[in-house]
């Protein structure tokens, strides 16, 4: 079982309303081997919402409490994004997933690089608040421009 963000299967759930349909994810979604989250809605932010980036370093920083997550209006949006991120984890810990695909650059879900605070379209290394935590927590996080790679060789998918 995959944990995967829903934008990336369709789910209006992105920050401007929109989604992705990601092939080789939504085939999975398609079999029952994925479970549709979107951090964010699950912290109770709305959709659409206003853009959000971390400001001062990663998701890491984030959950240990040394930087926040911050709307292009300045708004802090720290409390949401922690929430979603543990909301996440006690749904990836319910089904048994120790694997998730999450949206990539994203302030929740980017895996291994992120926006970089400024709203500029520069990224940096780091994580998300959402896949921080899961990697803290045992489970592998991949973006889906990375999903290829471990859908090959994963023995839920071999054809793949």
């Amino acid at each position: 079982m995959y944990v995967v963000s829903a934008c990336l299967l369709g789910i209006s759930t992105r920050y401007d309303g929109g989604c992705f349909c990601h092939e080789k994810l939504m085939k999975l979604a398609e079999e029952g081997k994925v479970i549709p989250v979107c951090p964010e809605q699950l912290g109770g932010c709305p959709t659409p919402r206003d853009p959000c980036e971390i400001a001062g370093g990663d998701g890491g920083d984030v959950l240990d409490g040394r930087c926040a997550v911050i709307s292009w209006t300045g708004a802090d949006m720290t409390e949401k994004f922690i929430k979603g991120a543990y909301e996440t984890l006690k749904i990836a810990k319910a089904c048994g997933a120790k694997k998730a695909i999450l949206k990539a650059r994203s302030p929740s879900c980017g895996a291994g690089r992120i926006y970089d605070g400024t709203f500029s379209g520069k990224t940096i290394p780091g994580n998300g608040v959402a896949a921080e935590l899961l990697i803290r927590n045992g489970i592998e996080v991949y973006s889906e421009e990375t999903a290829a790679d471990i859908l090959e060789g994963d023995p839920l998918r071999p054809e793949i």
